[in-house]
């Protein structure tokens, strides 16, 4: 889906220069029965389940009410000066000689801050693959409102909300080889860039959102939209509110659970993993039921 985030890759760790994997103890001591095994590994942070961190998405923006826009993230924090990455493209990615540094960091906003506070509250199902199935369908306002009244949904201030859509379930179903043109048409997603959309989300007050597709809404947005991005609700909720988005939960088992027996409430137990200076982590979610 994004040819920029690959698998884990796992590797062995080096011990006194050899294979740190299946470890026979004994070659340095005699008496010892010891196997041992360590592994290090090379993740894209974002390529599975996971939470986008604050310093995700930001926006080219007059900051400083002075008529020169500058990129910056929520609440004013600077690319290059608080969020900061290198200047040569040698520095990134896995190809070629990987450095034993890191090239890259948030100051501010790292993914560490969502870890520290801790990520557990009431989480509110919404289940748009119950009505829609699996065909591709752009979720506005009245669409979500249309959908939590036939179920019987509230929303309250605080609430963890959880988009049921069903495309992680077709993912894990193609057995690790995706295709791209049914996961790109696929299942619902939101409509970014609807007003309606965006200011019941600023009214409602929900902590977060966190939905079982690649990027919560469609994507790309056409522009010009009421915020002139390719992310709109990317940009209202990581840039304007500070909302964190969960993508690409496996979300199927917990909303055929809920449904059998008519609930859409649960416990959600949900930190990142806590990396400082991260863009954004990888997540294992737990709705304790």
């Amino acid at each position: 889906m994004n040819e920029n985030r690959h698998p884990p890759i796992l590797r062995p760790c080096l011990r006194h220069g050899g294979v740190n994997m299946n470890y026979v103890y004994s070659s340095q001591n005699a008496d010892s029965r010891d196997v041992l095994s360590d592994d290090l590994a090379i993740l894209h942070l974002q390529y599975s389940t996971q939470w986008d961190g604050l310093c995700h998405v930001g926006a080219v923006f007059d900051v400083n009410d002075d008529g020169n826009p500058i990129p910056v993230y929520y609440n004013g924090y600077r690319a290059d000066q608080d969020v900061v990455g290198p200047d040569s493209a040698d520095d990134c990615g896995i190809s070629g000689p990987i450095s034993t540094h890191s090239t890259s960091g948030a100051k501010a906003l790292g993914i560490e801050n969502m870890a520290e506070t801790g990520v557990q509250g009431r989480g509110v199902m919404v289940d748009l693959r119950r009505h829609f199935g699996d065909a591709r369908t752009v979720v506005g306002y009245d669409e979500l409102m249309e959908v939590m009244a036939q179920d019987g949904v509230v929303v309250e201030p605080g609430d963890m909300l959880c988009l049921h859509t069903g495309l992680s379930d077709l993912i894990l179903g193609m057995k690790k080889d995706p295709d791209p043109e049914v996961i790109n048409t696929s299942c619902a997603v939101l409509d970014g860039g609807d007003p309606k959309l965006q200011e019941w989300i600023t009214n409602s007050q929900i902590s977060v959102i966190a939905t079982d597709n690649y990027a919560v809404e469609d994507y790309p947005a056409s522009l010009p939209n009421p915020c002139c991005s390719i992310l709109p609700l990317h940009n209202l909720c990581l840039f304007r509110l500070g909302i964190h988005l969960g993508e690409l939960w496996h979300l199927t088992p917990l909303a055929e659970w809920l449904a059998e027996r008519g609930r859409y409430r649960f416990l959600l137990t949900a930190p990142p993993l806590r990396l400082p200076g991260a863009v954004g982590s990888p997540v294992t979610p737990v709705a304790t039921v």
